[in-house]
């Protein structure tokens, strides 16, 4: 046996350090460290970490913290202290039927001891709070006022919420909580008020379970308030008055004012208020909810009547001083969309022989040529005195009578005879087209419908939940009609080979509202650079009282309801402009109803409300697109699902929040069917509607298969021929040739397809909105928003 050698284990090895010499070049330091950086950690800082252990480091930022603060409360609060402050508006929104708002602000007045001013033209309600050296303007709501809630809420400061101890918060209260919410809250305060006091057994469970349901929809409340205590309802005016009012995202960079006072006369109105928010320029636009966009003529000073010092004398009168004045060249515009001219259409030069030949026969013949058809000026019938237009209707008329038979003209002398002896019984009728074209759309005279095709159309409108889950079963599968040819039927479709790489110009086959419109180079640089301008932009100061003259409006405006506030927003530069709109948007998780594309509803966006008639498409993650900017167009807004509603409305700044109502028969209780945010103005966006035809495999060899029922002729399966095939089970072909003169066609896959398989052809159209329009309130849709609802799902 011999014997191995002994070795020791490696790791045992000596390893000395390498030489390491202060004169190193800069190469052989870039080779040792291969690529890699030090980089020292921000804590292990020398500075840094005696900064943080020094004590009076420490000290001094806590100081700057608070200062900071301070100063940031200092400036909130600012425009509302002293005696000529202006005062923190308050809207009380009762949330039950039997609260009432001015028991509350008549509470939160005694518990201080004062008095409450009312104007009885506005029914605004002011209260000094002399306690506080601040004073509260109260802007008490009725019950289902659901629009006055939203505008009260838009312009105030604080929003008190008024529960009732004994009902509870009904469909109608639960829907105004959900659109606050949506469009933003300011600061809030929740109150519980009663006839009578609760008892105190029973006032703990109720009190919590009030805070609870409240917390839902605001979170940050602590506590509920009870009116019948003087201490809380000092509480109450304690947080009303010394608070900071929180902001509200949309409303950064505007002005507003709550209507104190309004005249009208000779085509202008005047408001008179506070300005809230940033400088109010005379250059900018004002908007008035139901009414429209405005012009400013003037802005002049309104201070309120000073009290003089001595005891018993009365007020001094201020005189009023002119503050603004609009500059015509730096004004905004009330342009909100282009007026297209057809003649600037791209069009074809007649020929020198086309000239020649039209001056000839201008010359040769002075016969006025034949009006075309569906261009004849209307005529007017005589009809026998007092019968009716539905009598009237079955009336033949002497043309009529002569295209279909000739008459001999003793017939005719003696109908002419007949008509001079009743020449006095006769009156004109003028004949109205039951069918006639207006700017392209199709407006048809109203008749009572039979009862069988209303019993018809009642039950295709309670179907539509069930198309509906038909359209989430099978998506977009269509039936090739029988009596109509697929390529007449299909023909505005076209085929993708890939939806997001396959180039699909933006610009081409656009409709008329598109020559309307208006299209930003870079969006975002024009918003910086309208911010911007509005920052510099010299205007009257927040919290000084103004009247306001505004140009040429409607004497509707100037009419004041007490309970509904009148407000008014100025517009950034551009926002009177129209283009295609974007807004990503959620269905309502409480809405159970069917929300189709091209349904009429209501959108809240900023200050404005639109009738609007949006399409879905679908939204990519991140927002991302393809190559060709082309998006799914979705039939209906489903659960759980974001997509993109297109509309054409006024432009946007900023991620403003969004909703989407729709009116039912009480219109101060609509529906919250969705909300949103603002995405973005592009109008190269295509939303693109596929539709997908099936076809069943009837023979089947290995690659190739026949395949029937997707076509009926040989000439629609010519003329599909270019475009991919695919199936449900993942195999994509191509169509070979055409098999006898019922449609069947022979088709080649990548691979072996099943008996069970389905054979489909995707094909797109692009799809547009409807023009928007001013929503105003208690003034029904036009005729062409009431169109049937089943133009929103035709082909």
């Amino acid at each position: 046996m011999t014997e191995t050698p002994h070795h020791h284990r490696p790791t045992l090895k000596q390893k000395n350090k390498p030489f390491k010499s202060k004169h190193a070049t800069k190469s052989s330091l870039k080779e040792v460290a291969k690529g890699r950086t030090q980089r020292q950690s921000p804590k292990a800082r020398a500075s840094a970490n005696a900064a943080a252990q020094l004590r009076t480091n420490r000290r001094n930022n806590a100081k700057q913290v608070q200062l900071k603060k301070r100063q940031s409360l200092v400036s909130a609060t600012r425009i509302f202290s002293g005696i000529d402050g202006a005062p923190r508006i308050v809207a009380i929104v009762p949330l039950t039927e039997d609260v009432k708002a001015r028991d509350v602000s008549e509470r939160l007045a005694q518990s201080i001891d004062a008095t409450l001013e009312e104007d009885p033209a506005t029914g605004l309600q002011r209260l000094r709070a002399d306690r506080f050296k601040t004073s509260l303007q109260f802007i008490p709501l009725q019950y289902r006022q659901m629009y006055a809630a939203l505008d009260a809420c838009k312009v105030a400061d604080y929003v008190v919420f008024v529960l009732s101890p004994n009902v509870e918060v009904d469909q109608w209260g639960d829907t105004l909580l959900r659109t606050l919410q949506a469009q933003g809250l300011p600061e809030v305060v929740t109150v519980v008020s009663s006839d009578e006091p609760m008892e105190p057994k029973e006032k703990s469970g109720i009190m919590k379970s009030l805070l609870s349901f409240i917390q839902y929809f605001v979170p940050s409340q602590s506590r509920v308030i009870d009116m019948h205590h003087s201490s809380d309802s000092l509480n109450a005016v304690r947080a009303l008055c010394e608070g900071k009012p929180s902001d509200v995202k949309w409303r950064d960079g505007r002005s507003w004012i709550l209507g104190e006072k309004v005249e009208w006369a000779d085509g202008t109105l005047a408001v008179t208020g506070v300005v809230r928010g940033t400088h109010l320029s005379a250059n900018k636009l004002i908007h008035l909810p139901n009414f429209g966009d405005f012009q400013i003529a003037k802005i002049m000073s309104a201070p309120l009547p000073r009290h003089s010092k001595s005891g018993h004398a009365g007020t001094m009168d201020v005189e009023p001083q002119l503050l603004a004045e609009p500059d015509e060249e730096e004004a905004d515009s009330l342009i909100s969309s282009n007026d297209p001219d057809d003649m600037e259409n791209e069009q074809t030069w007649p020929t020198e022989e086309e000239m020649q030949d039209a001056a000839n026969g201008a010359e040769g013949s002075e016969k006025i040529p034949d009006a075309k058809a569906g261009t004849t000026p209307k005529a007017v019938r005589k009809i026998p005195k007092g019968m009716s237009e539905y009598q009237a209707a079955w009336i033949i008329d002497e043309s009529d009578e002569e295209g279909e038979d000739g008459e001999d003209e003793d017939a005719e002398a003696n109908g002419g005879e007949v008509e001079m002896e009743e020449a006095e019984e006769m009156v004109e009728l003028p004949a109205e087209d039951t069918e006639m074209e207006t700017d392209g759309r199709r407006t048809v005279q109203f008749q009572d419908l039979d009862d069988e095709e209303e019993e018809r159309q009642l039950q295709s409108w309670r179907n539509r939940k069930r198309e509906e889950e038909d359209d989430a079963a099978f998506p977009d599968e269509i039936d090739t009609p029988l009596d109509v040819p697929a390529r007449t039927r299909f023909q505005r479709y076209r085929g993708l080979r890939s939806f997001r790489t396959s180039p699909w110009d933006p610009y081409e086959n656009l409709p008329r509202d598109y020559a309307r419109i208006f299209q930003f180079e870079d969006f975002k640089r024009t918003e910086r650079a309208v911010r911007r301008r509005s920052e510099e932009e010299a205007g009257v100061e927040p919290g000084t009282r103004v009247t306001v003259y505004l140009k040429e409006v409607p004497k509707e405006a100037a009419e004041v309801v007490p309970g509904r506030p009148f407000v008014m927003f100025s517009l950034l530069r551009h926002e009177h402009k129209k283009t295609v709109m974007n807004f990503t948007v959620q269905r309502n998780t409480e809405y159970d109803g069917s929300v189709r594309s091209k349904d009429p509803l209501i959108l809240c966006v900023g200050p404005r409300r639109l009738r609007v008639n949006p399409i879905y498409s679908q939204h990519l993650r991140g927002g991302g697109k393809g190559a060709n900017n082309v998006h799914k167009f979705e039939r209906y807004l489903r659960h759980g699902v974001t997509a993109v509603a297109t509309i054409y409305g006024p432009i946007v700044y900023g991620k403003q929040s969004c909703t989407l109502l729709r009116e039912t028969e009480d219109p101060q209780a609509p529906e919250l069917v969705a909300m949103g945010s603002f995405l973005n103005p592009d109008t190269t966006r295509i939303v693109a509607k596929r539709i997908i035809l099936t076809g069943h495999p009837f023979k089947i060899h290995k690659k190739t298969a026949t395949i029937r029922y997707m076509f009926f002729n040989p000439e629609d399966v010519e003329y599909f021929k270019p475009i991919q095939l695919h199936t449900k089970y993942g195999r994509t072909g191509h169509i070979k040739e055409s098999l006898g003169t019922h449609g069947y066609y022979k088709a080649h896959f990548d691979g072996p397809i099943s008996q069970m398989d389905t054979v489909c052809m995707s094909l797109y159209k692009r799809v547009y909105p409807k023009w928007s329009e001013l929503y105003r309130e208690g003034v029904p849709a036009s005729a062409e928003d009431r169109e049937d609802e089943d133009d929103a799902m035709e082909e």
